[in-house]
């Protein structure tokens, strides 16, 4: 990842690595409406198409279906301290792998939200020795299931951004990615990978 993101498939794994995200909606009389759930990606579809849920009071508010959204995706991000280069003189900064998908949510039944809940529990639990199923309480979960509310986000322009220091000589690049490996404050091993793995990187 350099810069902008526009490979589908990297987008979709983002989204996929980073399953709690922001919706923000302009919603008169309320104005804007911010929520924070999770998300998964739709396993029908190739991208970053997502598949979400909310209570139903909040997806009232955001007026799935009628008005246009953006739901932001933040991946790996963190502190940069100028002692972490090599060179200089630089200040402080942040970086940050980030994607917006701006779009109009689609509601949808109980059936398919249920499934949603379903295929969310499984994303959610899949790295557990034994992972949980919502089978396991299906009756009570078909119960709650019934106050929320599913939904499915076909982007119809998204902006990907991953600011990991791209601008910066390749020593410096090299020291602040072991500097977030093994810094005893701002230790951050996931900001690291991802500076690791993007083109060009250490």
């Amino acid at each position: 990842m350099n810069g902008d993101i526009t490979d589908p498939q990297q987008l979709r794994a983002l989204v996929d690595a980073h399953p709690w995200a922001t919706l923000a909606t302009w919603s008169p009389p309320d104005g804007l409406v911010v929520s924070h759930l999770p998300v998964i990606v739709d396993p029908a579809t190739p991208g970053p198409v997502v598949l979400g849920h909310l209570g139903r009071a909040d997806a009232a508010r955001h007026r799935l279906g009628s008005t246009e959204s953006v739901l932001i995706v933040q991946g790996p991000h963190g502190y940069i301290s100028p002692t972490f280069y090599a060179g200089g003189p630089y200040v402080p900064t942040w970086n940050f792998v980030v994607v917006h998908l701006h779009g109009q949510p689609q509601p949808l039944s109980g059936a398919e939200t249920y499934d949603i809940l379903d295929r969310t529990v499984d994303r959610l639990e899949r790295d557990r020795p034994t992972p949980w199923r919502l089978a396991n309480v299906a009756a009570y979960a078909a119960r709650i299931a019934g106050q929320t509310a599913g939904f499915r986000l076909v982007p119809d322009r998204i902006r990907g951004r991953a600011k990991l220091s791209q601008d910066k000589p390749h020593e410096d690049q090299r020291q602040v990615i072991q500097a977030l490996s093994e810094d005893p404050v701002h230790a951050n091993p996931a900001l690291a990978a991802a500076m690791r793995h993007q083109p060009g990187g250490t």
